[in-house]
């Protein structure tokens, strides 16, 4: 009888530990204890019943989100990895004269090539420069370019302004590269 009821509470720690616990109040507000993962909600509509959903706990994230865009002095970096192309990025260019710069960590192919679609077909915007991995650079180009890498690395694509055209250079528009 003593060995049960040692045993009893640790059973139940064990058990609580590896499933949601809900409580819910006579007023409908709910109180989730969370278990080893992150508990996300998919908004206020997803506890019915005083149940929650599998579908409505999220799983940890088997992968970090491997593109980032940093804004600093007029200048919009995104970083990407090489194995992500091909692939289409969306963006907007605010102030006149600012640069819009896709690096790309771990390229290994031969070729790359990219087109600019701005949203207004008179914004003037061209692929400036190409750095690549081997620190030479190639540019400028138009709205779209072709090149080739002779190793695998950091690749920098610099986007902003001709000056040998007139025409407003902000608005949004989108990339694809291959």
């Amino acid at each position: 009888m003593k060995k049960i009821l040692f045993v009893l509470p640790l059973l139940l720690i064990a058990c609580s530990k590896k499933e949601a616990n809900i409580q819910t109040t006579e007023n409908t507000d709910t109180t989730v204890t969370a278990p080893d993962y992150p508990v996300v909600l998919d908004g206020a509509d997803s506890v019915k019943d005083g149940f929650i959903s599998e579908s409505d706990i999220a799983q940890p994230a088997a992968e970090p989100n491997k593109s980032f865009r940093v804004v600093e002095d007029g200048k919009i970096v995104r970083t990407i990895n090489g194995d992500m192309l091909p692939l289409t990025l969306s963006d907007e260019l605010s102030a006149e004269g600012d640069e819009y710069v896709i690096k790309i960590k771990n390229y290994s192919n031969k070729n790359i090539s990219g087109t600019i679609y701005p949203e207004e077909k008179e914004m003037n915007i061209r692929f400036n420069q190409i750095k690549k991995a081997d620190g030479s650079y190639d540019g400028p180009f138009g709205r779209t370019f072709s090149a080739e890498t002779s190793e695998a690395g950091e690749i920098l694509l610099i986007i902003g302004r001709s000056n040998m055209a007139s025409g407003v250079s902000t608005g949004k528009f989108k990339v694809d590269l291959k």
